[in-house]
């Protein structure tokens, strides 16, 4: 377990450490160190959080994750309401409040994760019936991932809808139950993309990137171009020219292709061996948890910030449809920098708490001496 979070608290410092350093790069362009300072700021805030949940104990958090749902449901509703919600590129993502501006979203993923966890834990024995394994879950999850959708968010639905799969299945709901639900899920979003002219274009354009390299696949296609000419080992820090305006929104979902051009394929394998790295951490702390929570929670935060990160380079590299999904770590937000160094927090608390204590045949063997000590 020490070796664990040794591993992780490494790869994240390298991360947001890379992150930092490629946002001033990427300022150079015009906005000079706005970037740089603005991210440094949310990651001493993210940094502070982190320290505080992870000296609590991750389980006085099991009672409080029931009240999160509501909280993230007013949250992602705030979004529509007009003194509070913000609406740019044609979507409402985003709440303003004292001038700082931070996306629900973030918070709701969080939030469902500790609510499945919570959930799980309290009804582990019946996790693999119908009702109380699938359709009572589902009465919490499908609320929140239809206000996600109607932002419209399709990138972090599909990614939290995954998560809750994958932790509902850890839990021990059958696959035979979930098969259904995916099946429809899947038709559901076929049916809204083939009707959504802009997500339409941009699979079409994925499927054909040579007809469209001037057009909705001109994003992705720079990127690439980026990639090919960083080589093994980039053009140097600072020097890259895609970012000069080639490469929209370089600074945010596509900073991972300002890497690959400044610092050549070598950084870019040691930031997917650090994502690598991570997730194994991750999962090594998760299922070390002495209980259910811990192990749910745990693999929760674990597959969130994988898959997120595995979508990103996807995008970025061509392998996947253009998707605004952050790089963990990585990519300008204040708000996603915030709650997976928190959710990091969360992952150091499973192992500060679960290091020091007995395991469960060792409690109940020191339990019964006691007893049999009293009686004596």
């Amino acid at each position: 377990m020490k070796i664990a979070s040794t591993l992780l608290v490494c790869c994240v410092s390298a991360l947001v450490s890379l992150g930092l350093v490629m946002l001033y790069s990427a300022g150079m362009n015009g906005k000079g160190a706005q970037f740089f300072l603005m991210q440094s700021a949310w990651c001493g805030f993210g940094i502070l959080a982190a320290s505080c949940v992870a000296v609590i104990d991750y389980r006085r958090w099991k009672k409080a994750a029931w009240l999160l749902w509501p909280v993230a449901i007013v949250l992602l509703a705030l979004v529509w309401v007009p003194p509070f919600g913000v609406r740019t590129h044609g979507a409402s993502r985003w709440i303003r409040f004292a001038g700082v501006g931070f996306q629900p979203s973030e918070v709701a993923k969080l939030a469902l994760i500790f609510w499945i966890a919570a959930y799980a834990d309290t009804n582990q024995r019946v996790m693999n019936t119908f009702l109380r394994g699938l359709v009572v879950p589902g009465l919490f999850i499908v609320p929140i991932l239809a206000l996600v959708f109607q932002e419209p968010d399709r990138g972090a639905t599909v990614l939290l809808a995954a998560v809750c799969g994958i932790m509902l299945l850890i839990a021990g709901v059958r696959w035979g139950y979930l098969l259904p639900p995916i099946a429809i899920a899947g038709a559901g979003l076929a049916y809204s993309l083939i009707h959504d002219p802009m997500r339409l274009g941009r699979i079409l354009s994925w499927l054909h990137p040579e007809e469209n390299k001037s057009g909705k696949f001109y994003q992705t296609w720079q990127a690439m171009t980026a990639f090919g000419s960083g080589g093994w080992q980039g053009v140097g820090l600072g020097n890259g020219r895609q970012k000069l305006g080639f490469v929209p929104e370089h600074h945010t979902d596509f900073i991972f292709s300002v890497i690959g051009e400044e610092l050549g394929l070598i950084a870019t394998l040691a930031v997917l061996a650090a994502f690598v790295l991570l997730v194994i951490c991750g999962l090594c702390i998760a299922f070390k948890a002495r209980e259910p929570f811990g192990l749910l929670l745990g693999s929760g935060i674990t597959f969130l910030i994988g898959l997120q990160a595995a979508i990103n380079i996807g995008v970025v590299t061509g392998a996947l449809p253009n998707k605004g999904l952050p790089l963990p770590f990585l990519s300008y937000g204040g708000s996603n920098l915030l709650m997976v160094l928190t959710s990091v927090g969360l992952l150091l608390s499973i192992t500060r708490h679960t290091e020091g204590a007995p395991e469960p045949e060792e409690a109940e063997f020191n339990s019964n001496k006691a007893v049999s000590t009293q009686f004596a």
